[in-house]
């Protein structure tokens, strides 16, 4: 039954940790006397900020039904003492935090969380604490594994997003309190808001480990992210994923088609559904995925909009969140958040529909082949794709030039909007670089739906020590407009994934995986499938410089000539999940 009634408010309630560092908690709560389950969102983006207070849910709605929500900075952000440190503290400090909160007067012993994107990874962390007073979470828009997916992706450096959430959100955002933790001087400031600005020539800047803008102790995790390339003990200690057998509580998981953490939101799904901690965890787990761009709740991905159904508030996530705690907290089975297990915005027909599963059973893995008469380069080559197998074709090459990288049109992107505008963008420009294969469908006869795991296998030589393969995944419409869907990368000293560096010898063809995550779009009458290959998405990810050396330590760099090889032999394609009407 919903109650509504007036509202408490409570603000800066201490919450101390178990080494002694004092937290500082504000609550929304009904006014009358009782014990109410209790919502906490742990957030480094500032408690009292009206996105804190009322973006993945808000408080005082939520409080009015009947809810505690506790919304808490952080250690070592704005209110709370402490040294900040990426995610290393939010295991330990979340469980004292949720057992601080179900031991209040005013609770009623079992807690939620909720929150995007960092504050997801911090509901993450804290389940694997296995806290008894944690009953569910909605984490939104987040990762499964810190390494992988968050700061690395196929052993590339996410240097655009690192970079501009280190500068802005980071550093500039918890200024006053880094400020005068380290004795930082106003000229200081004014650096650091200098390179905000600017953060086109740091992102050029070589080595990047010798960047200077977050030195001084303002973001030192940049600089350890940076150094720890591999999958080792760093990243192993923080993963979600590696960890969901431990985790015994139902999630929520909502995410984007064009959100930079989409990766992870259905690998958090997927691994709790099959080996979460308890049966009721795992049949606990749901997953809705919109046509989303990390940090926007409306119509608009980029340039694209996907109309008005499509928007968050008209998909009343807000309301389906409520509804999901109703059940794991105050025990009401009247009301799901979604009717399936599953909820996903087709793109292309721009419908919503509700699935039994993720991947869809009935999804048919069919590959599309690379052809050309080795002229594929830019959107005025020969490049084909087709579902005929490629025979004795010649192969495609370009030269790949660290110098001049493809530079980034939109895709999963966060967190600056002037220099990583992210969501979807016409490819043309793009495809107009001779250091970019286009490989393209005729024209379609009639609609074709792709829903799932989407990847590409590539057959590549290269006459550098390492180098980098890209690809990406667009819908031409009969316009010629070319809507990104997804895309990803492989550098090829760690083409094998969790293991060590493995340089490849120049010359040799290595096949190659390329993770594009997923996507779910209708292709209509008309249109066409278009694959893209190429060697560098800059500032997404850092640029190859194709020597070989050490990651972030580099300043020499060479071109590389790359052969993508399509033959009866060396078959290169995309693999796309097709679902027959």
């Amino acid at each position: 039954m919903t109650i509504r009634t007036s509202i408490r408010f409570d603000q800066n309630l201490e919450v101390t940790m178990r080494d002694g560092t004092k937290t500082y908690a504000d609550v929304f709560r009904p006014a009358a006397d009782g014990q109410y389950p209790v919502l906490m969102t742990r957030t480094p983006y500032d408690k009292s900020s009206a996105a804190s207070r009322s973006g993945g849910l808000d408080a005082i709605n939520a409080a009015s039904q009947g809810y505690a929500v506790v919304i808490q900075d952080v250690r070592g952000r704005y209110s709370s003492e402490g040294e900040f440190y990426t995610f290393v503290n939010e295991t330990e400090d979340g469980l004292d935090s949720i057992e601080w909160a179900a031991a209040q007067p005013w609770a009623a012993g079992k807690v939620g969380m909720y929150g995007a994107s960092y504050v997801g990874a911090t509901q993450w962390l804290a389940a694997r604490s296995e806290a008894p007073s944690l009953a569910a979470i909605v984490p939104t828009v987040t990762a499964s594994d810190y390494h992988e997916g968050w700061a690395w992706q196929g052993g590339a450096f996410e240097l655009g997003f690192n970079l501009s959430w280190s500068v802005g959100s980071l550093a500039h955002g918890n200024w006053n309190t880094l400020s005068a933790q380290l004795g930082l001087s106003n000229s200081a400031l004014e650096n650091l808001i200098s390179s905000k600005d600017n953060l086109q020539p740091e992102f050029q800047h070589l080595p990047l480990s010798e960047m200077e803008v977050l030195k001084n102790g303002l973001a030192p995790y940049y600089y350890d992210w940076l150094s720890h390339p591999e999958y080792d003990e760093y990243w192993q200690k923080l993963s979600i994923q590696d960890n969901h057998n431990k985790i015994q509580i139902p999630a929520l998981n909502i995410g984007g088609w064009h959100d930079i953490f989409l990766g992870g939101t259905i690998r958090n799904y997927t691994g709790m559904k099959s080996s979460g901690g308890n049966q009721s965890a795992r049949d606990g787990q749901r997953l809705l995925l919109g046509p989303w761009v990390h940090g926007n709740t409306g119509t608009l991905a980029g340039s694209y909009n996907y109309g008005t159904s499509s928007s968050r508030d008209k998909e009343n996530i807000h309301g389906r969140t409520l509804s999901f705690f109703d059940k794991y907290l105050k025990g009401e089975t009247a009301k799901e958040p979604i009717d399936k297990s599953v909820r996903i915005f087709v793109m292309g027909i721009n419908e919503w529909r509700d699935e039994e599963e993720w991947p869809l059973d009935r999804a048919v893995e069919t590959k599309f082949y690379m052809h050309s008469r080795g002229g594929a380069n830019s959107l005025r080559g020969d490049g084909v794709l087709s579902q005929d197998t490629p025979a004795n074709e010649p192969p495609d090459s370009y030269h790949y030039n660290p110098q001049f990288p493809v530079p980034t049109a939109g895709g999963g992107l966060c967190c600056d909007d002037v220099f990583m505008q992210n969501g979807v963008f016409d490819q043309r420009p793009i495809e107009q670089r001779s250091d970019v294969l286009v490989y393209s469908t005729p024209p379609l006869e009639g609609p074709l739906e792709v829903t799932g795991p989407i990847s590409v296998t590539l057959y590549a030589s290269t006459t550098a020590l390492d180098t980098d393969f890209t690809a990406k995944l667009v819908d031409v419409d009969t316009s010629g407009f070319a809507r990104n869907l997804t895309d990803g990368i492989i550098r090829a000293r760690y083409r094998k994934p969790r293991q060590s560096a493995s340089f490849i010898t120049p010359g040799d063809v290595v096949e190659y995986s390329i993770d594009l995550w997923s996507t779910s779009n209708v292709f209509l009458k008309g249109h066409q499938i278009r694959i893209e290959i190429s060697s560098s998405n800059f500032p997404r990810f850092d640029r190859n410089l194709n020597t070989g050396g050490e990651i972030g330590s580099e300043l020499a760099f060479v071109s590389a000539l790359q052969t993508i090889h399509h033959s009866s032999e060396f078959r290169s394609h995309v693999t796309l999940p097709i679902v027959e009407k």
